[in-house]
């Protein structure tokens, strides 16, 4: 069936939308995983992307907007519209004494934003260097390691429904922003398409040493900098987390769970050793990773899939590894964990094929 959205889009801005049918998504996960969607399209405006929120075709078809692809697993083909932004650009939106504004496009790459900013000595986000994806994306998902989350930096985020194709900004309170929780997120509120971020970035920085290794890392340096605390956090990661050119895969697979504190006291007088950190809210955070090892999962391996052997917590394909072998590896995961520490592991990772939810 030919998309009538596709025929006007491809009459009014051929050279600024990209449109394809049929389209390989191998390109588009950091899994590497083979799987199409029934079509595509790559928007480079706002104006693009609201002729697209506007059409009656579009919104009778199951649709996908997607980053980088560092945080989905296709466990099938996408049978319906992908969506992904083309919308770039760093741009200074405002500065005061202490603080500078950074607008930037929702499909800037995360680690080009650190980059920058951690050049100009600006601080707040060095810590999520080398996060792999989109800035958008990174958005939604409120990214976080070493001590930081996005959220931390966040001003502003431009958002567009996906239901009225009305603009809305939202500051960082109307974010709902928590441990890897987001407005945006959450399948229950109103689905919205981030074009930009604002970021908040300090020209005095605090910088955030606390985690170990980090502190450990840029010790040697008596007066570190942004730039000295990125290249320590690029150099851990290096050394932890597999290339996803080289290794398929999403990075940290699981969240690290949220107990109760009764149910912490629990787990404490049975494991003495196991981390742990406070959540706020009265909740404790456990080490995922720690939970995974403990089971004798770290550098398991089934066929193509297994465990990164430095990292508990990182999924890797292998070799040819279908969605569904490593969806069924991460649960075979989840039973060991549940069963030894009563705890239930929630991926990070979205699953994504036929079974795709119609927003």
């Amino acid at each position: 069936m030919f998309c009538p959205l596709l025929l006007s889009c491809f009459f009014y801005q051929a050279e600024r939308m990209k449109i394809a049918q049929d389209y390989p998504l191998d390109g588009h996960n950091t899994f590497g995983l083979q799987a199409k969607a029934r079509w595509f399209i790559e928007y480079e405006s706002e104006d693009d992307l609201q002729r697209i929120l506007h059409d009656e075709y579009f919104h009778s078809l199951q649709s996908l907007h997607i980053g980088k692809g560092s945080n989905l697993l296709f466990v099938g083909d996408v049978d319906g519209i992908v969506l992904h932004s083309a919308i770039r650009g760093i741009e200074l939106a405002g500065e005061t004494d202490d603080a500078i504004l950074l607008r930037v496009g929702a499909a800037e790459i995360w680690d080009d934003v650190v980059a920058c900013a951690a050049e100009k000595g600006w601080g707040g986000i060095e810590n999520l260097s080398l996060i792999p994806g989109e800035t958008g994306a990174a958005a939604v998902q409120n990214i976080g390691a070493y001590g930081a989350e996005i959220k931390d930096a966040i001003e502003t985020v431009e958002a567009y429904s996906r239901l009225t194709s009305e603009k809305r900004i939202f500051t960082n309170e109307s974010c709902w922003y928590d441990y890897r929780y987001s407005f945006f997120k959450d399948e229950r509120n109103e689905p919205y398409i981030i074009t930009r971020v604002t970021l908040r970035l300090a020209k005095h920085p605090a910088l955030r040493l606390e985690y170990g290794d980090l502190r450990a890392q840029v010790d040697a340096d008596s007066s570190p900098t942004p730039a000295g605390v990125r290249e320590a956090v690029i150099a851990i990661r290096r050394q932890k987390l597999p290339d996803p050119s080289e290794l398929g895969n999403a990075g940290s697979f699981f969240m690290n769970p949220l107990v109760s504190p009764s149910h912490f006291a629990q787990l404490k007088r049975d494991f003495p050793d196991m981390p742990s950190y406070p959540a706020g809210d009265g909740r404790v955070k456990l080490s995922a990773g720690w939970l995974v090892e403990q089971c004798g999962l770290k550098g398991k391996r089934s066929g193509n899939v297994g465990t990164y052997p430095h990292q508990a917590l990182v999924i890797v394909n292998y070799g040819q590894a279908t969605g569904h072998e490593i969806a069924r590896f991460a649960e075979h995961i989840r039973e060991q964990v549940k069963q030894r520490f009563d705890v239930r592991l929630i991926p990070e990772v979205k699953y994504v094929g036929q079974e795709m939810p119609g927003r």
